[in-house]
């Protein structure tokens, strides 16, 4: 195990590596309309800068524990940093949209690698009374990144033009580099295995209709040939898959993995996560912005205290995760949720700019409470072979129910239009972070009981 200098500057180099993942997640969006404009397209065009990006998230972050198990998590890190940093360059000195959409697609299978990876490290090389303060503070620089991200992204665009964005990438990725060399515990030797090519291409037809389902349903309408073939599609390969991973020798997916009741109930609050946070903060700007007609500064400010407390709470979090569990943690994190939801359903042009505020601080302090103790209660009862596989499952459902959350919400935002529509999301909202509750309590229990029977 390293030293504790060499655990301080893994964890520095860890968390810049992660923080750059998130960064360049929401800084691209201020560029859309600078590259609308350099590229003489429309936003539909453009907003395939993003689509390919998370399409290619969800689509590598199994293969990459996969990747992780036969070669080592170091050298998969160290890939992963350098796709990056040479995607990032390429996307900077784009000259055509399509080849900054391949830089994009690019970026974002490096950053499956520093999402996946950089955890999975972490939690190998951290003795396990930090293991919960490790991740908080790794969760803590993904906060900061999100927040970052917009403010960042526009004054970078109106200073230094759109490239920026991309190039600062390439000297930050070294950085983090030059940190985490030398630091990342050697893993025991495995031997490399068979990689299951066939079900990852299985997998990627699947969740490639699946994800463009979810982007473009509320455009084709639920009911068209459009929105049905595609949905169609992706339920046959997606089943096809299950049934050819099962009879795998090595597949890509171990479903064993999901036979672990712990590990399925962590999944499944993250998922409960992402569905909350992807809805309500896509949909919080369209109803700011109709209730007050806010600048695009003016709405940032506001969105910013969400992700600013997720980013403080997260360490917070992390320590309590590490004293008392994480399910208790989770629970908690869960209620301020309902409570931000409840609050949110109630908003209107007589709110006061505090009650904003404070829906916000609660979303970002639930956020923050379930993040890290989620990843550190999925990866608690699973052996330190599996870790990788577990952190690159529970990604993948995180940002599929993330995906397919805020399809539902849309639709629902959509049917009962901007006020009536708004609030059934945030109540059910609220009802998922009720079952949510539950789930986290429920866990917690079971976890004591385990606990005193192993004592006993």
């Amino acid at each position: 195990m390293p030293n504790p200098p060499a655990l301080y500057r893994l964890q520095a180099g860890i968390c810049l590596a992660s923080f750059l993942g998130c960064i360049d997640f929401t800084i691209v969006n201020t560029a859309l309309p600078a590259l609308q404009r350099q590229f003489a397209v429309g936003i539909d065009a453009v907003q395939w800068a993003m689509t390919l990006f998370v399409m290619a998230l969800c689509c590598c972050m199994a293969v990459t524990a996969r990747l992780a198990e036969s070669y080592g998590q170091r050298q998969v890190l160290y890939a992963g940093m350098l796709i990056f940093g040479l995607a990032s360059m390429g996307a900077g000195l784009s000259t055509q949209l399509w080849l900054l959409n391949f830089f994009r697609l690019l970026q974002g299978t490096g950053c499956a690698v520093l999402y996946t990876a950089t955890a999975a490290i972490l939690v190998d090389a951290m003795p396990e009374s930090r293991r919960g303060r490790a991740l908080g503070l790794l969760f803590a620089a993904n906060g900061i990144g999100l927040a970052l991200g917009p403010v960042a992204g526009g004054w970078l665009v109106s200073q230094f033009g759109w490239r920026s964005i991309f190039m600062l990438n390439v000297p930050l990725i070294l950085l983090s580099f030059i940190l985490c060399r030398g630091n990342i515990p050697a893993a025991a030797p495995r031997g490399r295995q068979r990689l299951d090519y066939p079900g990852w291409l299985l997998m990627v037809c699947g969740l490639v209709p699946l994800l463009l389902w979810s982007s473009y349903v509320a455009q084709w309408g639920w009911l068209s040939l459009s929105s049905l073939g595609m949905l169609g599609v992706a339920i046959l390969f997606l089943r096809f898959f299950v049934r050819v991973e099962r009879r795998t020798r090595l597949p890509l997916i171990d479903f064993s993995v999901l036979g672990e009741r712990a590990f399925r109930h962590a999944c499944g609050l993250s998922v409960l996560l992402a569905v909350f946070y992807c809805a309500a903060f896509m949909l919080m700007p369209f109803r700011l912005t109709e209730l007050y007609s806010l600048s695009a500064a003016q709405l940032g400010m506001m969105l910013l205290p969400v992700t600013l407390v997720m980013a403080v709470v997260s360490p917070l979090a992390g320590r309590l995760s590490d004293r008392s569990g994480p399910w208790r943690v989770m629970a908690c994190g869960f209620i301020l949720l309902a409570v931000s939801a409840l609050l949110q359903s109630t908003l209107s042009s007589s709110f006061s700019p505090g009650r904003i505020v404070m829906a916000g601080v609660l979303m970002g302090a639930g956020w923050g409470a379930i993040l890290g103790p989620s990843v550190a209660a999925a990866l608690g009862g699973l052996p330190s072979s599996q870790h990788g596989q577990g952190i690159g499952i529970a990604w993948t459902l995180h940002n599929l129910g993330g995906a397919l959350g805020l399809a539902v919400a849309t639709r629902v935002y959509q049917a009962g239009g901007a006020v009536n529509g708004y609030q059934w999301v945030m109540w059910l909202l609220a009802l998922l972070s009720g079952l949510g509750v539950v789930i986290a309590a429920t866990s917690a229990r079971s976890a004591s009981q385990k606990r005193a029977d192993a004592g006993g």
